[in-house]
């Protein structure tokens, strides 16, 4: 019989980041299928002290909310910067282009959101 639910530590996912390129200045981890979710997608984003990864990404149909849980940064939102806390939440509609930047203890955050298919697009360079 298969449980109403799925109980995992995000650190057993998967790392996706080193097979965009990404591994020397973040971690990405796409935790919806390893969670077993149908609609909802939850990705862990863990960015290195004081680094910001080389893209942004954006969206046709997925709002998106980003919850910081530790460490401090920078979001950029179109062409609006937010300082980044602990415990910060940030609802971004799905046309915004966003990007991040660590702080010197690092950042990580989790991002969810309703999950649509092949429904992003990413700038190389983008916050520069």
């Amino acid at each position: 019989m298969t449980k109403p639910y799925t109980h995992l530590n995000l650190d057993d996912v998967e790392d996706a980041a080193p097979s965009f390129g990404l591994g020397h200045a973040q971690e990405t981890r796409f935790a919806a299928g390893a969670l077993e979710a149908q609609r909802t997608g939850v990705t862990f984003l863990r960015v290195r002290p004081g680094v910001r990864p080389g893209f942004a990404h954006r969206h046709e149909q997925a709002e998106e909310v980003y919850i910081v849980i530790a460490g401090s940064g920078r979001m950029k939102l179109d062409d609006e910067v937010l300082e980044l806390a602990p415990r910060d939440a940030v609802r971004v509609e799905p046309a915004v282009t966003r990007a991040f930047e660590a702080g010197p203890d690092g950042l990580e955050l989790v991002a969810v959101g309703a999950h649509h298919p092949n429904d992003g697009e990413a700038f190389f360079g983008w916050w520069t």
